[in-house]
């Protein structure tokens, strides 16, 4: 049972990390068999690396961009149970994402900030404009906004940019009364330091939601460990129950 109560008009913010992917079908980054072994991010993840080999780039996230399209790859009871939360708690939720895929929007998820980018998505670094995208991407292709060829590059916060949001994120950390981390590793800044700036602001519960404690696990005042797909409807159960 939930350590603390949780008020009907609670502000919770969720921070989702690679591990509720993970039984979807889409590999970690760190883990074994993750996106990174055998692959340096130096070479697929920076802006240097777009503009020292963009094809390799773009094979990179082209691959990625088809593994979404899997018809194995689909929304899990983890990301079906925080849309239903969304739908059906009194308070505001807001589900803040490290992940790139699509799966907590077809989930049905609609307050949503994808802070490190979406992969169905590209932005032309001539003109800023952003757009969809579902199918391969490469150096031939033409920004459907200026007209510029080999411009277009994934929508993709890379390291050493600045992630989505992070205003609204901050606001919304320091207003919330339930924090909750689900699947993350505690390793990647800035999102490793979200429960330090919920410590500080408010207090509000924390709770981590992990196959393992993270690296940052004893920070949270609560932590349960397992797959997600069983912990966190079992969490959300929770704290719908109690508001029933």
């Amino acid at each position: 049972m939930l350590r603390r109560r949780i008020g009907a008009d609670a502000r919770i913010v969720v921070l989702t990390g690679a591990g509720i992917s993970a039984e979807s079908g889409l590999p970690t980054f760190r883990g074994k068999d993750g996106l990174w072994e055998g692959q340096r991010f130096e070479d697929v993840a920076t802006p240097e690396a777009f503009a020292r080999d963009p094809e390799s780039v773009h094979r990179f996230y082209n691959h990625r961009r088809r593994q979404l399209r899997d018809a194995a790859v689909q929304p899990n009871p983890a990301h079906l149970a925080l849309a239903e939360l969304e739908r059906r708690w009194p308070g505001t939720v807001l589900v803040v994402t490290q992940n790139v895929d699509d799966l907590h929007e077809r989930a049905g998820q609609r307050r949503l900030i994808h802070m490190h980018g979406q992969l169905d998505r590209v932005r032309c670094t001539s003109c800023a404009w952003t757009g969809r995208w579902d199918v391969d991407l490469g150096t031939a292709h033409a920004c459907p906004h200026c007209a510029r060829t080999g411009s277009l590059r994934p929508d993709i916060v890379w390291f050493g940019e600045t992630p989505v949001g992070m205003e609204d994120i901050e606001d919304a950390l320091e207003a919330c009364d339930l924090f909750i981390a689900i699947g993350t590793s505690g390793s990647v800044y800035p999102a490793a330091g979200f429960v330090e700036t919920v410590r500080s602001a408010s207090p509000a519960h924390t709770v981590e939601i992990n196959l393992e404690a993270s690296a940052v696990g004893s920070r949270f005042e609560e932590r349960r460990y397992g797959p997600a797909s069983e912990e966190v409807p079992r969490f959300i159960e929770e704290l719908l129950t109690v508001h029933a």
